[in-house]
Formats: C-alpha cells, structure tokens, sequence
C-alpha cells in the first residue's frame, strides 16, 4: 500500500513522536541547517507544549500498510495578537510594519515545521502535508519563513507561495513567504516589498522560528515535492 497524508490529533502526533523525532533528524542534518540530532530530541520534548498553542494542526505521512510508520509531518498554528516578539518575529514586524504584520499575519496560520523522510521523497508527500496544514487556514491566509538558501524555497515557490519581505536587508534572516491564497499575495501586495534577488542569494544559512521546510530544508521549518 502507500503512503497516506493527513492531519492527526494531538493524542495521535504523540503516538507517533519516536517516528517524527527520526523524520526531523534526518531531514534538519542536511545543509543549510545542520543540526545535531539531539535537536530532535528536543522538539520532541517540546511538542506537548506545542499542541498547547491556539489553532495548533498536524500532518503526518503515514505508511499505508502501517500508520505507525511516519515518512513525513507538518505543523502549524495560529499567529497570535499581538504579534509576538521573540525568536525570528522581531525583524518581521520591523521590515512589514504594524500594519501589515496586523493584516497578513496575525490571526494567520504560521507552518512551524515541515519534513520528508529521505527515502520517502520525490512523491509529493511535501505538498500534501504543506496543504493538509494549510487547508485549516479557514480564511486562506497561512505563512512560514525559510532560508533562500534551503532547497525548500523553490519547493515553496513552485507551489505559488509568494516571497514578500527578506527581514533583514543585510542578507542575515529568512525569508518570509504568503501562501497561494492568501488575500495580500492575491492582491499582489508583496510585490512592492520583495528585494532584489542579488541581495537574497547572499544570506548566510539560518534556521529560524518559527522555521519551516519539507526535507531540503524547509519551516516547513526539506523537500521532496
């Protein structure tokens, strides 16, 4: 059988914590993150807090023949508001401004983490599990920031996410990217904020939070289409 995407309960995403542990280590040991795999012992640990947050979702890409199986996962949740002002949201806020932080982003779904097994990429279990989270976005508007650096930026862009700030103009932070139906990236809006591509390609590799990538890391948070 194949492989089944899906969005899951909390009580299931903890069921299955050892599997999303070996997901999130293999795919976050990769260039540009490079993370040591006791980075995965720790998001493990954090994720009953996680399922905590307002609007908290899951998918998992389970095996079909047996769904304790995990080749893949994607969360998310809801951006509270106030914008929050730790981790990466600091610069956010500086370069967008109040009011577009306000309109675009909180009450927005925000994609925390996205990853692909390795062996289970190139069969679009990425794009599954970056719509699965997506969909609860009731009113279309869903976010993420990644690293232009990481494979998962062209992931995002073939899907119509649009890039629509670059927070820090000295090419150190991530990249802000407006889900496909999202009303500003309908409107065109990011257009007038989007920096030069030359800028871009020389930010140094960072991983962030909220961060986010299919396996090629992304968030989500690196791919596998």
């Amino acid at each position: 059988m194949g492989t089944v995407v899906r969005l899951v309960s909390g009580a299931e995403l903890l069921e299955r914590a050892e599997g999303v542990r070996s997901v999130y280590a293999g795919a976050f040991a990769e260039p540009p993150w490079c993370e040591d795999p006791a980075e995965a012992d720790g998001y493990v640990r954090r994720l009953p807090a996680e399922l905590a947050r307002p609007g908290f979702a899951a998918a998992l890409a389970l095996s079909g023949s047996d769904d304790r199986v995990v080749h893949g996962f994607a969360t998310g949740w809801t951006t509270p508001d106030p914008f929050p002002e730790g981790r990466s949201y600091g610069p956010v806020a500086a370069v967008l401004g109040e009011d577009r932080t306000r309109r675009w982003l909180c009450g927005a779904v925000e994609i925390d983490e996205l990853a692909v097994a390795a062996g289970a990429r190139g069969q679009g279990l990425g794009a599954a599990l970056l719509a699965a989270v997506a969909s609860t976005a009731a009113d279309g508007r869903c976010w993420l920031l990644t690293s232009v650096r990481a494979d998962a930026f062209g992931f995002y862009l073939r899907r119509g996410w649009r890039q629509a700030v670059h927070p820090a103009p000295e090419g150190d932070g991530p990249a802000l990217l407006l889900g496909p139906c999202h009303p500003a990236a309908l409107m065109s809006e990011p257009a007038a904020l989007m920096s030069e591509p030359a800028a871009l390609t020389s930010e140094p590799a960072a991983r962030n939070h909220p961060r986010s990538a299919p396996t090629s890391r992304n968030h989500p948070e690196s791919t596998s289409g």
